[in-house]
């Protein structure tokens, strides 16, 4: 041992257990790996280093076998080959043995003697000269392999050539047949050696490909910008093209025995990921569309998407990513390659596999047009923000056009899928084929592309509509769905089957419903008939709930793997837009149940929804009942709701604390009541709105009236107040036909504060349901539907001006020609005897009105009147009425129950149950004889005398929204006077309105009772009788 330095002689103590020896050992089987390893390294660059040498060597070799050659060819047929014959062609003759030996694309004497050659060879076919005979000599069967394999070396340094001197050449490359530019020669000379005739065609052609000629067609078709090809005018195809042509075409060649091509290398990767193929080539866009070869290239596609990153070149930029390029160029090609019915079948299935999977990975399209609040649209989960080159996405937006989607789905469905009504078997194989792939397609389209186009073509121009609802009908009534994971594979094993075919079904069924008129719906019952419908809804809202309540408590906050990658093909994005689609949908059938019924209004709510318990639920908040509420409110009854309405109001009015010196009093002229009433109340803020306000008359003596405001002046006076506010007398507000009032387009004539007054208008309603005041306002429908910001359609005109819906009506079903009927993109207002037109599109006065536009023309029309005209108006209403009721409040009812919110039933008053709802004191009870005889009294007077004696004693002349066990405080019925008195019994009635109190004196007959209240309810006394 050596010495350590250490001068002690303690022992030293291995505390891993190992001995000295053992150490030594390791150390040294370290110290031979290590040596063997080095010895390898140097085993490995001696190897190289011999490799290397050798190649450089045979490099070398090479090069200066090249050049002599060179230098011998030239000696021979001389410099520019001015020595060369035709004979030389043949086996016989070393010319091309010597040429395709030397031959280097990168020298430019080398490219001018093959083109040299070229000329002569096409100078020899021009002649009429045989090109087989020319390389094998007369009888020269024996020499095939040997000319087949000059032929194919003379084909591939043609193209070779070509590609070397792209940049050079440019747009040459595209030059037609007869062209003395360099490249035609060379290009031409390759489309006459792969003729189809030749015996050699299949091996040059095999040849070329596994030589990754379609690699070297790319750059040079790259190499030309795409613009440069639309600038110009090309009737006939270019070389290249013809070429390109040939060398595709070669698959529909049989026998074949040609090598398969790698994927990487093939057509389907290399050509059609080119930017813009067919702007470029368009004559090979017809070859391949027509002739059968798009079914073989775009299956190829199909086939390896799984790798489909691996196989794309990606050699343009970012912008112009590969699969975005395939994608663009497949659907550009699609509508051609459909329209042929002998192939469409054939290839539709392939066209949506491969554009479903394309579309998925493409990011959201949106135009300048589209709404930003459009409420079709859906999120999606991209992780990268990916931004296309403009003119890419506006061709792939323009390839999914009118005639694609109407291809697409007929060559699918054609002979498929039944639209039978009286079939009811179980779908068959090839119908769940055709529903899951125009399903799979269809959704990412509507994830990527704006909707409106899209929904229009589908609803009107294919069968989807009617097929879809058969295939849902089937498998319903068979209680049999079918998995769609082979069309969606990111849709595992336990989602339910209805989940792909709803999330397409609702929303195109939804964009018909918004089109067709009354007549198309229940009298011509398209597209679906009235008995279809009610089958509908009941399976729509079992769906929903299944949705909203049953799915996920089965499997809380748990999302499903997502093996393949798709995004918007991804559970929970299907899940969304069909959560979305069925929502919107039934509220769609809602509506027009609501119009004219074709089931029963409890068909739309769910079981589950009705109990107390769920009402409960939705009550207390952050529940999911109270989720389904908000995003479902239909498939809870009215009543329920309105708890729910109440206690939201109720719950606000409580959070709102004010005390009796804080509260907010008003004088109002009686004589003046609009007037002083806007310049009071529009000075409050939102939350001294919501507060308690207490109102004095002043009568038109300029004296105060008797009463002290409890609750009920304030009613008389929202009462009087919103009847002179919305009077058509007054100018702000019309009524229609059935008198049912909406905002005056002209009120802008009448008041120069106008937008002022229906801002304070809108609060005023807001107020009156925010204390739960009911008032006699009938809205017209459409305007109702603003009030939850929904834009209105055609059929809500009949709402606003039945006449001018049956003359649009009139127009859409004309069967001659409308351009006769000179009618213009203009409409006339006529307010207050002044006539003004206003053109409905920019230029409108020169637009004419035809039967390929009158569609747009009359939504032009309805959209007019419906929403362009008053949106200002209602703009500012609605910003007052959401100063006390929120949307989220109003978007629990419909359009004709927020009716009855605003004003109540239109029945008459229920007096079994204000009676079963009444108290009694100073002496009365039930069973007295005395309120007996009121009873009978109240019962025998008119429905508007009803109405009057409810405002006398309550201050409103309707009663609660749910009855009279809602009214605090209760009803009660005081005994005013001793009885047998005279002087009490000559009394008339009085009341204490903010107390729901009738103090009836003690009359002694049905007659004398009935004079005394009809005086005092029509008395118009104010609250002298209070």
């Amino acid at each position: 041992m050596f010495f350590s330095g250490d001068p002690s002689s303690r022992r030293r103590v291995d505390l891993g257990g190992r001995s000295n020896k053992e150490r030594d050992r390791k150390v040294l089987l370290e110290q031979t790996r290590e040596e063997r390893r080095r010895r390898q390294g140097l085993r490995l660059q001696n190897t190289s280093a011999t490799k290397i040498q050798k190649f450089f060597r045979g490099k070398k070799a090479l090069e200066s076998a090249r050049s002599e050659v060179r230098k011998n060819f030239c000696s021979t047929f001389g410099e520019h080959c001015e020595r060369i014959e035709w004979n030389n062609f043949g086996t016989n003759s070393d010319f091309l043995r010597q040429l395709l030996f030397f031959f280097n694309a990168n020298e430019d004497n080398d490219i001018a003697i093959l083109c040299q050659v070229c000329n002569l060879l096409l100078q020899y076919v021009k002649q009429g000269g045989d090109v087989v005979t020319l390389f094998t000599g007369v009888d020269g069967s024996s020499l095939q392999p040997l000319v087949a394999h000059r032929v194919k070396k003379f084909a591939l340094i043609c193209v070779q050539a070509v590609y070397q001197k792209r940049h050079d050449w440019g747009r040459q490359l595209l030059a037609t047949p007869g062209s003395t530019s360099v490249p035609v020669s060379l290009l031409e000379t390759v489309g006459c050696l792969i003729n189809p005739k030749f015996p050699w065609n299949c091996k040059v052609v095999g040849y070329l490909q596994q030589r990754k000629i379609y690699s070297l067609f790319r750059g040079i078709i790259v190499s030309v910008p795409h613009k440069v090809r639309n600038s110009g005018h090309f009737d006939s195809a270019s070389v290249l093209e013809q070429v390109l042509m040939l060398v595709a075409s070669h698959v529909g060649h049989h026998p074949c025995c040609c090598l398969k091509v790698d994927p990487r290398w093939s057509f389907s990767s290399q050509l059609l990921s080119i930017p813009f193929l067919w702007h470029r080539l368009p004559h090979l866009k017809k070859v391949f569309s027509v002739n059968g070869l798009s079914k073989y290239y775009i299956h190829q596609i199909a086939c390896f998407l799984p790798s489909l990153a691996d196989v794309l070149p990606n050699d343009i930029s970012a912008s112009h990513p590969g699969y975005a390029c395939v994608l663009a160029n497949v659907l550009e090609a699609a509508t051609w390659i459909l329209s042929d019915a002998k192939f469409a079948s054939d290839s539709a299935a392939d066209i949506i596999a491969v554009s479903t999977s394309l579309l998925d990975t493409l990011p959201a399209v949106t135009t300048p047009t589209e709404r930003a609040d459009d409420d079709d649209e859906m999120p999606m989960d991209v992780d990268v923000k990916i931004n296309l080159d403009v003119d890419l996405e506006r061709q792939i937006t323009v390839a999914i056009d009118s005639k694609l989607l109407q291809h697409l789905v007929n060559a699918l469905f054609r002979g498929t899928l039944s639209t039978n009504d009286s079939d009811l078997s179980g779908p068959s194989d090839a119908e769940v084929d055709a529903v899951g792939s125009i399903c799979a397609f269809l959704h990412v389209t509507f994830n990527t592309f704006p909707l409106e186009r899209i929904m229009t073509v589908l609803a009107y121009r294919t069968e989807i509509v009617p097929a879809l609802w058969n295939f849902i009908k089937r498998c319903n009534a068979n209680r049999r769905w079918p998995f769609f994971s082979k069309f969606a594979s990111s849709l595992p094993a336990d989602v339910p089957g209805w989940l792909l075919p709803m999330s397409v079904f609702c929303p195109i069924y939804r964009h018909m419903l918004k089109i067709i008129d009354n007549g198309e719906f229940y009298e011509q019952e398209k597209p679906l008939s009235l008995k279809d419908l009610k089958s509908l809804v009941l399976i729509l809202k079992q769906a929903l709930w299944q949705l909203l309540w049953v799915i996920p408590s089965s499997s809380p906050q748990k999302v499903s793997p997502n093996p393949s990658g798709l995004k918007k093909l991804s559970v929970e994005n299907v899940k969304t837009r069909a959560r979305v689609g069925l929502s919107e949908l039934l509220t769609q059938l809602q509506d027009w149940n609501n119009r004219l019924p074709f089931t029963s209004a409890s068909d739309f709510y769910s079981q589950e929804a009705t109990s107390e318990n769920f009402v409960s639920q939705a009550i207390l908040g952050n529940t999911r009942a109270s989720e389904i509420i908000k995003l479902t409110p239909f498939l809870a009854p009215f009543t329920s709701r309105v708890k729910i309405f109440n206690n939201q109001l109720t719950s606000s009015r409580q959070s709102t604390s004010h005390s009796a010196l804080t509260r907010q009093r008003f004088k109002i002229r009686r004589n003046r009541l609009l007037e002083d009433a806007f310049d009071q109340l529009s000075l409050l803020s939102e939350e001294d709105l919501k507060g308690p306000i207490r109102v004095s008359f002043i009568n038109e003596h300029g004296e105060e009236e008797a009463g002290i405001d409890g609750g009920g002046i304030f009613k008389d006076f929202m009462e009087n107040i919103t009847r002179a506010a919305f009077d058509v007398q007054y100018g702000l507000f019309k009524e229609t036909a059935d008198h049912l009032l909406y905002p005056n387009p002209g009120s802008g004539l009448v008041h120069e504060l106008h937008l002022q007054y229906f801002h304070f208008l809108g609060s005023l309603l807001g107020k009156a349901m925010y204390e739960g005041i009911l008032v006699d306002l009938p809205f017209a429908t459409f305007f109702l539907s603003k009030l939850k910001q929904k834009y209105n359609f055609l059929n809500d005109l009949p709402s606003l001006d039945p006449e001018l819906y049956r003359h649009l009506l009139f127009l859409k079903h004309y069967n001659g020609d409308i351009s006769e009927l000179e009618l213009y993109f203009v409409i006339v207002n006529n307010e207050y005897g002044e006539q003004c037109e206003e053109e409905l599109l920019p230029g409108g006065r020169e637009m004419r009105v035809t039967n390929d536009n009158v569609i747009t023309f009359i939504h032009l029309v309805a959209n007019h009147r419906l929403n362009y005209q008053i949106r200002a108006q209602s703009t500012h209403f609605l910003r007052g009425f959401q100063q006390l009721i929120p949307k989220d409040w109003i978007d629990m009812f419909n359009e004709h129950e927020i009716q009855v919110l605003i004003s109540g039933s239109l029945e008459s008053l229920d007096i079994d149950d204000l009676r079963s709802n009444t108290n009694y004191s100073a002496g009365y009870h039930p069973d007295h004889e005395l309120i007996e005889m009121f009873w009978e009294v109240l019962k025998s007077l008119s429905s508007d005398n009803q109405k009057k004696f409810l405002k006398f004693v309550t201050g409103c002349s309707r009663g609660p929204l749910l009855g009279f066990q809602y009214l605090e405080p209760k009803f009660c019925i005081q005994r005013a006077g001793v009885p047998g008195l005279e002087e009490h019994a000559d009394r008339l009635p009085t009341s204490a309105t903010c107390m729901n109190l009738l103090k009836l004196p003690p009359y002694k007959s049905k007659e004398q009772m009935q004079t005394k209240l009809l005086y005092a309810i029509n008395s118009e006394a104010g609250f002298d009788l209070s």
